[in-house]
């Protein structure tokens, strides 16, 4: 067995790359893949807009023609000041059940971050701020949120025998339509808000409208998430890879901004969760795989709900019953048995209590590891 680094101008290794774990998830039926446009432009230097200001280095270890894992490791040279630490980040890890090749793999690659300066891994992160975030440790039952990473429930124990320790958890709870129910007083003070502070909704018909206020969209997103630990402001190159990405899958009439007067102040993305299609389409549009999507955008019940934002100043004085109650009326109003709340920070106790109030039932917990190398 070896561990190398591949060529991304390789045809060849980009497809062992992309394509391992579609054979290591064969039969499950939780592993949803992602599509193989985006996993190529991930490994494209040209097409993406990480590799504007960072580098990164891919690895699959192999024993012959046979691959057996794959690990990213990124030296995000905009991560590194803001965190102020020599660290870099670990994406796409999978590997088959096997501890000494785990071992191998993250030691074969951690020596690529050593020779860029990196003295610490934390992860799973990706390349973007929109990508998943964290491995999955509880919930393997479970279908993921849109986007969001499932994997095999062997590998948090690999990483923990490599000497990875929890730096912090992410929870998603789901909710039910018949449970989700808003006390009268939330919609009255919502209500209140509205009137008193000038505060308004406003929801799209089209995804052209909707794409006049990205660059306003960034702005706010990076105010409202300013003081998260690790959070790297999106670039403007960024915010479109990731706008492009939600409104790829998104209804517009579900992706609600609001606005206090005429300054946007939050945002609320909600969108179907159709990752059953996404199994079926096997991470191709072509020549079935857009059959599948539209069908199953039809036929989901469940909403996953993986954006919600106010600037700060806005925070905590009473506009988040607006957003709550906007989520209400898209859950009602379309007809969803079940909203997913994707990801919600352990260390976010405001966010974290208001959901369980409302009924959340945490059922999926991700986990950023960190190692010391």
């Amino acid at each position: 067995m070896q561990v190398r680094q591949i060529d991304t101008s390789n045809p060849h290794d980009v497809r062992r790359f992309i394509r391992f774990p579609l054979d290591l998830y064969k039969g499950n039926p939780y592993w949803v893949p992602t599509m193989a446009g985006e996993m190529k432009a991930a490994l494209d230097p040209e097409m993406h807009p990480f590799y504007q200001h960072s580098q990164a280095a891919f690895f699959i270890a192999e024993r012959g023609k046979e691959t057996l894992g794959r690990i990213a490791i990124l030296d995000n040279k905009r991560y590194r000041p803001r965190n102020q630490s020599e660290t870099g980040l670990f994406y796409f890890f999978e590997v088959v059940e096997d501890f000494d090749v785990a071992s191998a793999l993250i030691e074969g690659s951690s020596q690529w971050a050593r020779d860029q300066g990196i003295d610490t891994l934390i992860g799973p992160k990706g390349l973007a701020q929109g990508d998943s975030i964290g491995m999955l440790v509880e919930g393997f039952d479970y279908l993921p949120a849109m986007g969001i990473a499932y994997n095999m429930d062997y590998y948090p124990g690999f990483l923990e025998r490599l000497g990875f320790e929890k730096e912090s958890d992410l929870l998603s709870g789901f909710l039910t339509a018949e449970d989700y129910q808003l006390p009268e007083r939330v919609h009255q003070l919502a209500e209140k808000i509205k009137k008193r502070r000038g505060f308004h909704v406003r929801q799209f018909t089209t995804k052209e409208e909707l794409r006049q206020w990205i660059p306003n969209v960034r702005e706010v997103y990076n105010q409202a998430f300013a003081t998260v630990p690790e959070f790297v402001p999106i670039t403007e190159d960024e915010v479109w890879l990731i706008a492009d990405k939600i409104l790829s899958i998104a209804d517009p009439r579900m992706l609600k901004l609001v606005f206090k007067e005429d300054k946007l102040v939050g945002f609320l993305f909600a969108y179907p969760n159709i990752c059953k299609g996404l199994q079926k389409a096997k991470g191709r549009m072509w020549p079935f795989g857009w059959w599948h999507l539209m069908r199953e955008f039809k036929r989901t019940k469940m909403l996953d709900i993986n954006g919600i934002g106010l600037l700060p100043e806005h925070q905590g004085l009473g506009a988040t019953a607006i957003l709550y109650t906007e989520l209400e009326k898209t859950v009602r109003d379309f007809g969803f048995e079940y909203a997913d709340l994707v990801q919600v920070n352990e260390t976010n106790l405001k966010s974290f209590g208001e959901a369980s109030n409302l009924g959340a039932n945490w059922h999926k917990r991700h986990r950023i590891y960190k190692k010391v190398l």
